[in-house]
């Protein structure tokens, strides 16, 4: 059995391992980081976390006294505002990638939908043409009331018959 760094004959050209091995990445790996990241920050969890930390620095560089700060208050807190910033540029990115995956798959959910939904209507008009053809069998396919009718008709022509006198 072949390793996964291992070049393989059967393979095509462009799905074989690439030259340099540090590029030997899947191409979805940072899709599904950034869905995993916007998934992370859109829970309550992230926000209480993201609170409590921002609660604990803002306290810590306001109570502790200034040898002890290592953002100091007097200077509007410019650590924790870098911080923030960064996450936010980062953030932003991440989040417009994990939506633009999102918009991708709600595509092909959309088109696959779009065909199934095609071969149902042509399902359904299949069937109807197939429940008229029925249809159209039946009126020239001899009923019972029909049948039972014709043999009471016949019997009394019989009867009729037998009733006229022989001459």
């Amino acid at each position: 059995m072949a390793r996964r760094n291992e070049t393989r004959l059967d393979s095509p050209k462009g799905l074989r391992t690439p030259f340099v091995p540090f590029l030997n990445t899947r191409k979805d790996r940072m899709g599904r980081m950034s869905e995993a990241f916007a998934r992370a920050m859109g829970t309550p969890w992230f926000l209480v976390g993201m609170t409590v930390f921002c609660a604990f620095w803002l306290i810590w560089n306001t109570v502790a006294p200034p040898s002890g700060q290592f953002d100091p208050e007097d200077q509007k807190y410019p650590l924790l505002t870098l911080i923030l910033s960064l996450q936010a540029s980062y953030a932003a990115p991440l989040l417009l990638l994990a939506q633009n995956r999102q918009d991708d798959r709600d595509r092909v959910q959309i088109e696959q939908d779009r065909q199934r939904a095609e071969r149902n209507l042509n399902d359904t008009e299949y069937l109807a043409r197939e429940v008229v053809a029925l249809r159209l069998v039946m009126k020239d396919v001899a009923t019972k009331d029909f049948i039972r009718a014709e043999i009471r008709s016949l019997l009394e022509d019989l009867d009729r018959e037998d009733d006229k006198p022989v001459g």
